[in-house]
């Protein structure tokens, strides 16, 4: 593990010497401002080790204001090595456009979605997808399940921004809320104050949580507790049965497919969440990773929501994941069953989105 820490670090270094290689080398600065330039580049290379370091501190606004400063510094930094590749890629140099104009541009095209990805990332957006389900009775036409994911509370998403998000929902007057994984980064005594609003949000049949990974690194037994508390029901492989008039609706929840392993007996089962089940009209799985789809076609499942992706979060990001992930964000139809991936609501790491904006989802059935 040190080894691999060693070899990320050093490349990481090495892109910023290339960059500021690329970006200085033409710009005929004096002595003074040159070495500032490389100084200021240094401090971008370095910014991971100082959050990691802002991770560890106990003085919790000193430590909030160096995440923020640490974890901007490296969305820019990626955004600045993507922009100086891309030149080089396009051999935009070569178009006959002064090299210091091709490196101011680079600055301040790299500054400028940086500004735009954190305005994105702090203001999620509703998003209403309506998913026809065959057979759905008539008492169960425009049920309304509203869905927040991976949050991600802790080094630079606080309380005012959950609060945000909670009377953002609460305005989408829910039957359901379902809340799919990765709700904090850090453990429940330093963040419990953090993700207090949550338990304000309302919905006539009740919040439902699934845990994520991210939920499994930290302290999941302590989480799930506090998750409780705050008036959701967690479902560890589970489910429940929703009655509206005479249409039935079967919630069902698994562990994230990933991380349970960490905690005997929570391995993800799409089939053991239905144990037991009663009859019903409709089934609804709750999953945070979806990749847990195929398993919950097999079960007999109609409809999976999702999160874990964040639909990349920025570029190039947004296009990596669709090597790892076999659905990123978004409606897809598996045979019969139907999945629904949420970009997020919160984020994680650089407080950036591009090309994947955060969403606060209402999802509506209605009969196909």
């Amino acid at each position: 593990m040190r080894h691999r820490v060693f070899v990320i670090g050093g490349m990481w270094i090495l892109l910023h010497v290339y960059a500021g290689m690329r970006l200085l080398g033409h710009a005929e600065l004096a002595a003074g401002p040159l070495a500032l330039a490389w100084g200021v580049l240094a401090l971008l290379a370095l910014a991971p080790f100082g959050v990691l370091s802002a991770m560890r501190a106990r003085a919790l606004p000193l430590a909030t204001a160096a995440n923020w400063i640490g974890f901007t510094a490296i969305g820019l930094s990626t955004l600045l090595i993507v922009l100086v590749l891309a030149a080089d890629l396009l051999a935009v140099r070569t178009w006959g456009l002064d090299a210091r104009l091709v490196s101011a541009g680079i600055l301040g095209g790299a500054v400028l979605l940086t500004a735009l990805g954190t305005w994105g990332a702090r203001h999620p957006r509703v998003v209403r997808v309506t998913v026809p389900i065959a057979g759905l009775p008539a008492d169960l036409e425009g049920f309304r399940i509203v869905q927040l994911s991976d949050l991600h509370v802790g080094a630079t998403i606080k309380r005012p921004f959950v609060r945000a998000v909670v009377d953002a929902a609460n305005e989408l007057d829910a039957d359901v809320i379902a809340l799919t994984g990765d709700v904090a980064d850090g453990r429940v005594a330093a963040l419990s104050a953090e993700v207090a609003p949550l338990a304000d949000l309302r919905a006539r049949y009740g919040k439902f949580f699934v845990s994520g990974n991210h939920d499994y690194y930290w302290d999941p037994v302590g989480w799930h507790g506090e998750i409780e508390r705050l008036g959701f029901s967690v479902l560890t492989n589970s489910h429940r049965l929703l009655e509206r008039g005479r249409g039935r609706l079967l919630l069902a929840g698994v562990t994230d497919r990933s991380a349970s392993h960490r905690v005997p007996g929570h391995e993800s089962n799409p089939v053991a969440a239905l144990a037991g089940a009663p009859a019903s009209d409709v089934k609804v799985l709750l999953a945070h990773q979806p990749a847990s789809a195929f398993a919950a076609r097999a079960a007999g499942f109609d409809l999976q929501l999702s999160g874990h992706t964040h639909g990349g979060q920025y570029f190039p990001f947004n296009l990596v994941v669709r090597l790892f992930q076999p659905f990123v964000a978004g409606l897809h139809r598996l045979e019969q069953m139907w999945l629904y991936v949420s970009r997020g609501t919160g984020y994680w790491g650089p407080p950036i989105r591009l090309g994947a904006p955060s969403e606060i989802t209402q999802i509506q059935l209605t009969r196909a």
